[in-house]
């Protein structure tokens, strides 16, 4: 298993599209390692492929939950439908959320507190559960990942000006940049 420098914002993968699988091969389950390894080195509780630089529909998570779902998967060519967003600002103090592209930096963002996900298995087998609160959020931040979004890029206004300072503030929005997690500092402090 290696790890894998993160990609900051302003990195192209991270803003475009990224392709279904097509095989459920060896190295399909190669990079899956490699991202548990990365997200678990990062302090991460979920991580893209396209945070690593690859631009394929998979994300891994390991994060405990109350949905009976396990609490390490992974979740390749996945779908999500989710329950409508509530219409009120968010709390800076309960939904205040993070990213490993975003290094260090948080924001407060509505998410659905509800979830169906749908896909794959790094062997095939098709895999469906419904993630509630906390889980449900970070299902959609990494199904995001996926379709060239970052959290910030869903911030209302307010937020979303102090996002763009922060980022500004930071050298990011250019391509190139990347962190070492094991190697730089952690830089959530975990």
């Amino acid at each position: 298993m290696t790890v894998h420098p993160i990609t900051i914002a302003g990195e192209p993968v991270l803003h475009r599209r990224a392709l279904p699988v097509a095989a459920f091969d060896g190295a399909l389950r190669t990079l899956i390692a490699d991202m548990f390894e990365t997200m678990d080195v990062a302090n991460g509780v979920g991580l893209a492929a396209p945070q690593i630089g690859v631009g394929l529909r998979v994300f891994v998570y390991g994060m405990e939950n109350d949905d009976d779902v396990a609490p390490r998967g992974v979740l390749v060519n996945p779908t999500i439908v989710t329950s409508k967003i509530p219409g009120s600002d968010p709390d800076p103090e309960d939904e205040a959320e993070g990213c490993l592209s975003v290094p260090g930096e948080s924001f407060p963002l509505k998410r659905a507190d509800w979830a169906r996900v749908s896909g794959f298995d790094g062997d095939g087998v098709p895999v469906e559960f419904e993630a509630t609160g906390w889980f449900a959020r970070c299902m959609q931040h990494e199904y995001d990942h996926l379709d060239g979004k970052l959290f910030v890029d869903r911030l209302n206004n307010r937020q979303g000006r102090k996002a763009g300072k922060a980022m500004k503030n930071n050298g990011w929005g250019i391509p190139g940049l990347t962190w070492m997690p094991g190697v730089d500092p952690d830089p959530f402090g975990h």
